[in-house]
């Protein structure tokens, strides 16, 4: 349509018309090419590495070589104070590496033969030697790079139906030219009509408003992978989430020991702890850890024999020649043990010498720091419910709940049963509603592709989780999420503006030059300015804080 209204201007002579056609064209595509760079170009280059050359070995030799003549299985030799430019496993060498920008772990990692390091990563103190494991373009970083610069090409259902609009509307525009024409047989008129075209506002300002916004995302830690995501957060009424490691630290601690009150029971605390401590000794579980870290003395294992591990329902051990199960309420009811029950919330250890009740240690999950900000935040946003799915007990579970203001607990779930709710909660909402499910684990991925919007924690999640996701959070803080539902709606509400304004003017323009009230300039106005307006409504900052 462009191309006609400026070939017909020629042709007619009027170079004004044309000319400024072709310059308010060249302002929108300099404006379309410079948010993309701003929005994914910069992204990219801004994670990228930079690094050029690097130390290999060759013959036991260190040579300085240029990246991209590296391949896998390669040796290179990282010093103190460098960044390590791809993936391997160290063959020499030991390390204190940190992996804050890949991991978010905020203390240095030590690095030694047969660790795995991160292109990305940098090395602190120490020098190292390492495999390649993968050359240049194909690390895990430069991955989340290619991830960036492709999301784009996921586009929301409203640029779909934009971008859908503005083609079906291009033979209409034409028709109504040559229409125009016959009915007045007066060019200009008709070429006013030819001159508003909508599919330029409509397909350059709405890709351009939602990669401002993945770009503003970034800025948060976010990454989302694609404009359709975007979209379904704006919507999203309810959000699930995983306890352990996402509302919750995973950093089980004693809290309770509790000896039982038993005439024939004579262990009192301290020496319940003990026993506890010394039957969890062979043990590398969260839970036996804590209770070791409680007792806080050396073990003397030699004390400690026939240890048998009763999956599912905790251990059969001998200390110092007396009999002792420790475990859950079902080893005491298979062992025909009478036991108190202890209703606190968190992790129960049920302990019995000798076939009698002893008592019990109740281990807690912290909930981390932030979590109930989330919660309250997510609210003030507009989020109508928030669910939360733990495998832990049910009293535990309730007690974080409550603790957080969370409005549903479903409890004593495995990976399977995760699903299934998540599930029933898709089948309860209505079409326009979305469930965003929030998760860091392996076994979280099925549910987070099964969600209609995925969250992982990017730095304690595993791949297989930030794989399956949607949208990343990079330093896994919760409270993030909020804000990237104020992006979210706010830039829906953008594309809105766009659409309702460009096919508004145009629309008038349209009828005023069918009337011969429109000129020139008005028609170049509703075809051009009106797309240069969209440009920058979308690229506005968005101001979500």
């Amino acid at each position: 349509l462009d191309a006609t209204a400026i070939s017909v201007s020629l042709l007619r002579r009027d170079f004004n018309t044309a000319g400024s056609v072709m310059f308010l064209l060249g302002v929108g595509e300099l404006l379309e090419e410079w948010t993309h760079k701003k929005s994914v170009g910069d992204l990219a280059r801004s994670m990228s590495l930079n690094v050029e050359k690097v130390w290999k070995k060759v013959d036991g030799t260190e040579v300085l070589v240029p990246l991209s003549d590296v391949t896998a299985g390669d040796e290179l030799t990282v010093h103190m104070g460098t960044v390590i430019p791809l993936d391997g496993v160290v063959v020499s060498g030991e390390a204190m590496v940190n992996q804050a920008s890949m991991t978010g772990e905020s203390q240095p990692v030590r690095k030694e033969p047969g660790s795995y390091v991160y292109a990305g990563t940098a090395l602190e103190e120490g020098e190292i030697t390492f495999k390649v494991e993968k050359s240049a373009g194909s690390t895990r970083y430069e991955r989340i790079v290619q991830m960036i610069e492709d999301s784009e090409k996921l586009k929301s259902s409203v640029e779909g139906k934009a971008s859908n609009l503005a083609d079906a509307l291009v033979p209409w525009s034409l028709g109504g030219t040559a229409l125009t024409y016959l009915l007045t047989r007066n060019a200009t008129k008709a070429l006013s009509i030819l001159m508003v075209d909508f599919s330029c506002a409509l397909k350059l300002a709405m890709p351009l408003a939602v990669l401002s916004a993945m770009r503003e995302a970034s800025q948060h830690h976010i990454t989302v992978k694609g404009g359709k995501f975007l979209e379904a957060v704006a919507e999203a009424e309810t959000i699930v989430f995983d306890k352990t490691g996402t509302l919750t630290k995973g950093e089980f601690k004693v809290s309770e020991v509790q000896p039982s009150a038993d005439k024939n029971n004579t262990i009192g605390k301290e020496e319940l702890l003990e026993i506890a401590a010394y039957g969890e000794g062979y043990s590398n579980h969260p839970i036996a850890n804590s209770i070791r870290e409680a007792y806080g003395k050396t073990l003397s294992m030699e004390r400690v024999t026939d240890t048998e591990e009763i999956a599912g329902h905790g251990i059969h051990t001998f200390i110092d020649g007396r009999e002792v199960y420790l475990g859950n309420a079902k080893l005491m009811d298979a062992q025909n043990i009478a036991y108190t029950e202890n209703k606190t919330a968190g992790t129960v250890v049920y302990v019995a010498c000798n076939n009698v009740f002893a008592g019990s240690i109740v281990i807690s999950d912290t909930v981390k720091e932030g979590s109930k900000d989330a919660i309250r935040d997510m609210k003030q946003v507009g989020v109508k419910k928030t669910v939360m799915l733990t495998g832990d007990r049910q009293a535990a579970a309730d007690a974080v709940a409550a603790e957080l203001g969370i409005d549903e607990v479903h409890a004593e779930l495995l990976p399977a049963d995760k699903v299934g709710q998540v599930e029933k909660l898709l089948g309860a909402q209505n079409e326009k509603e979305r469930l965003a499910f929030v998760g860091d684990g392996i076994n979280d991925a099925p549910v987070l592709t099964r969600a209609d919007i995925g969250i992982a924690m990017g730095s304690m999640g595993s791949d297989a989780a930030i794989e399956a996701a949607d949208i990343v959070l990079m330093d896994d803080d919760i409270r993030k999420i909020a804000s990237l539902v104020k992006i979210a709606r706010k830039t829906l509400g953008i594309v809105k503006q766009n659409i309702v304004f460009a096919l508004a003017v145009k629309a008038l323009v349209l009828l005023l030059g069918a009337l011969g009230m429109a000129n020139m300039w008005e028609a170049v106005f509703a075809d051009v300015g009106v797309s240069v307006i969209a440009i920058l409504n979308s690229m506005r900052t968005l101001n979500t804080k």
